[in-house]
């Protein structure tokens, strides 16, 4: 299991990754699961990938060299695509192009073709894009509305990124949010594990130095995890309890509806029950 989320704010681009691959009593493996494709000045892409990870490692591979029919032009490859759009429709073929060729082989073995990827960045003019490629080599788009993606087991880290990220939020507060979203599912998933890959990339600049490589011995991410349930346990205990009496809050548990209530069944003295 993994997870993975990528973030498109007007400021710029943020990518997270875990990289545990298997949690097995005896057999725990690392691999990374992000990959930079760079050429500074003209284009910066990152990929983020879940699922299996043969198919996930022949896709980052395939990528580089895959090429797709651009009418009598030059074929396309994610080197010279002149938009995020031509780039992901390339890193779709690869998908395809490994499901020929491992998917049939997988099916006998009865193993599903699994792989699901995040795959964002920026080519010359154009806006920064963000996109969710499915196993299929299909694609969507994120948008002001969802300005997010995650991939892997999602759903302990996706409250935070929901209550806090808009599209204006600043690169550096979404990382911290980002960062906490994984201490979350690190907190309730065994399958997602340290070290943790984190990009942050400025709009505009087609190349980033804010790489970091976290373990279990990075100060900012101990404080994270310290801090985050400190304040959790805070927040909850300052809300106030239920109160059945509704006179003695100003937030009472029951209060006036013509909802019906749960059926009841009382058994009167000498009633025999069946």
């Amino acid at each position: 299991m993994t997870y993975c989320v990528g973030i498109r704010l007007n400021a710029g681009l943020v990518f997270l990754s875990d990289s545990r691959t298997n949690a097995g009593l005896d057999a725990i493996s690392t691999f990374r699961k992000m990959i930079v494709y760079e050429k500074p000045g003209d284009r910066f892409m990152v990929l983020l990938s879940a699922g299996n990870l043969s198919i996930s490692q022949s896709v980052r591979e395939i990528l580089q060299v895959e090429k797709l029919a651009n009418g009598d032009d030059e074929p396309l490859t994610i080197w010279n695509a002149k938009s995020m759009f031509d780039a992901t429709r390339v890193l779709g073929s690869a998908v395809r192009r490994v499901y020929e060729q491992d998917g049939p082989s997988l099916k006998a073995a009865g193993i599903d073709f699994n792989a699901s990827m995040i795959f964002g960045g920026q080519i010359g003019g154009e806006a920064m894009r963000l996109f969710l490629v499915y196993s299929a080599g299909n694609f969507i788009e994120a948008t002001r509305e969802t300005c997010f993606f995650q991939v892997g087991e999602s759903k302990y880290g996706k409250p935070i990124l929901d209550r806090v990220l808009t599209p204006t939020t600043p690169l550096d507060e979404a990382a911290k949010c980002a960062l906490v979203s994984m201490d979350s599912t690190l907190k309730s998933n065994l399958s997602v594990g340290l070290p943790l890959d984190l990009l942050v990339y400025e709009e505009g600049s087609l190349q980033s130095q804010q790489i970091a490589v976290i373990d279990d011995q990075n100060p900012y991410f101990r404080m994270i995890r310290g801090t985050w349930g400190q304040r959790l346990r805070e927040v909850f205990e300052a809300i106030d309890d239920p109160h059945w009496d509704g006179a003695a809050t100003a937030h009472p548990l029951l209060t006036p509806s013509e909802r019906f209530e749960p059926l009841k069944k009382i058994s009167h003295p000498g009633e025999r029950i069946v």
